[in-house]
């Protein structure tokens, strides 16, 4: 039985930028300890409103720090066969991309995606007895509609899809293989060319919609008397921020787009206010593909870390105190995260903590004749063990195999499309030649 432990939250408030100095802002933010308080511009003599959180990072701090603190330990559940989930939370322009993404100089300031990338493959470059089989998947959520990143077709609209085992999954969602740090990256970076970005007054680079990266871990441990086959799920979470039209100054494509994102955050507050309120027996994860994509991350089985990004300008004083109230009520929601194990091993496992139990009574009995009954079990223990390792290899051969044909399809496919291309522009330029 999964013993239940809450979300994580941490607070992190950015630099002013160049817009708020050229305003004239005032610093609202200030960080003590664990503490975050936010101090109303308009009744400075109240004192500020005072939030507890698992961390709280103020201006000089770096996402080195915080992936250190918080993130590491996330990740290092991860490899041992937990599902984990980071996600960065807060209003537009507030440093949740910068957190997640992060910049290559300085290096203190790299994001939590890369920083975990190493992370994974430092310790699998490093394990003696271990096979693994890393999958990774890059999505975003536009508009209501949910797009590969990482497809040959990014404007395909995928569906989702809910199955008894696995849950929530999306159909036809590509998954590649991927051996090293940056075969990682160079999946993000091309999924981060196709993601829906635009200009505000707010961001200059402002992130149009969700998205999610998604590393999947398949384990088999191969040492001893142990052919243990777990799976780890890590999802990379960047939001799109909450906005104000007034602030903003968005119009057409940014004003639907930013109505689409403020419905769907809304959707996610009333999912956390559900989950913790203990009166809603209906938690609303189906008002959007957000909160469905999260369930298993909020109130499910995962290990989540919410980091929620402010500015520490005077002028956002009522959207920084609705990111801190959200987060809030986030570390209140309680998760029950289990090691995602296969039903054999799991099996295997009782079969040798039984073998290991009857070994023990039989020794204080003393008899030794009567320790060569439990032989033929552990025979029978070890020839089952051999025939899970046996169907687990061949599963992970077929899945490299399966994902090197759709790579190759998927070369050939472009291939195509290059020739038709140049095809049409030879045709255009023979009509010109003959006008």
């Amino acid at each position: 039985m999964a013993s239940a432990e809450t979300v994580k939250v941490i607070v992190r408030c950015r630099p002013m930028n160049r817009r708020e100095k050229d305003l004239g802002c005032e610093c609202v933010v200030v960080m003590d300890g664990l503490t975050c308080g936010l101090v109303n511009p308009d009744d400075k003599d109240a004192g500020p409103k005072n939030f507890t959180f698992d961390g709280a990072y103020f201006i000089d701090s770096t996402t080195e720090g915080i992936y250190n603190d918080v993130a590491f330990p996330l990740v290092e559940s991860v490899l041992e066969g937990y599902n984990g989930t980071v996600f960065a939370y807060g209003q537009t322009g507030c440093g949740k991309s910068f957190t997640m993404q992060g910049v290559i100089d300085p290096p203190t300031q790299r994001g939590i995606i890369p920083r975990a990338f190493e992370h994974i493959f430092e310790v699998i470059q490093t394990s003696e007895n271990m096979k693994y089989l890393v999958l990774a998947s890059y999505l975003e959520i536009y508009n209501e509609e949910i797009r590969d990143l990482l497809g040959t077709d990014v404007k395909k609209k995928l569906d989702l899809k809910e199955h008894p085992d696995k849950g929530v999954y999306v159909q036809g969602l590509s998954q590649h293989p991927v051996h090293n740090t940056a075969e990682c990256e160079e999946l993000m970076e091309r999924g981060w060319k196709n993601r829906s970005t635009g200009a505000t007054l707010m961001n200059a680079d402002s992130s149009r919609s969700h998205s999610i990266f998604t590393i999947t871990l398949e384990m088999m441990e191969v040492s001893g008397d142990s052919d243990s086959i777990r799976s780890g799920k890590l999802n990379l979470v960047d939001l799109a921020g909450s906005e104000r039209q007034a602030k903003t100054g968005a119009t057409g494509d940014r004003l639907k787009e930013a109505t689409k994102i403020n419905l769907s955050l809304s959707a996610l507050g009333n999912v956390i206010s559900a989950l913790v309120d203990g009166k809603s027996k209906h938690i609303p994860y189906r008002d959007s593909k957000l909160t469905r994509l999260l369930q298993d991350s909020l109130g499910g089985n995962t290990k989540t870390l919410m980091v929620a990004c402010l500015s520490p300008a005077d002028n956002n004083y009522d959207e920084t105190l609705s990111t801190l109230r959200y987060a809030n009520r986030a570390k209140n929601i309680k998760n029950k995260p289990k090691i995602n194990e296969d039903p054999k091993d799991a099996m295997l496992r009782e079969y040798q903590e039984e073998i290991r139990k009857l070994k023990e009574m039989l020794d204080k009995q003393g008899p030794q004749e009567t320790i060569v009954s439990v032989a033929p079990d552990e025979d029978a223990l070890a020839e089952e063990r051999e025939k899970v390792r046996r169907e687990y290899d061949m599963k992970m051969r077929k899945m490299k195999e399966e994902m090197e044909t759709e790579q190759q399809n998927n070369a050939l496919l472009q291939a195509n499309m290059e020739n038709l291309r140049k095809q049409y522009e030879n045709q255009i330029n023979e009509i010109k030649m003959k006008e």
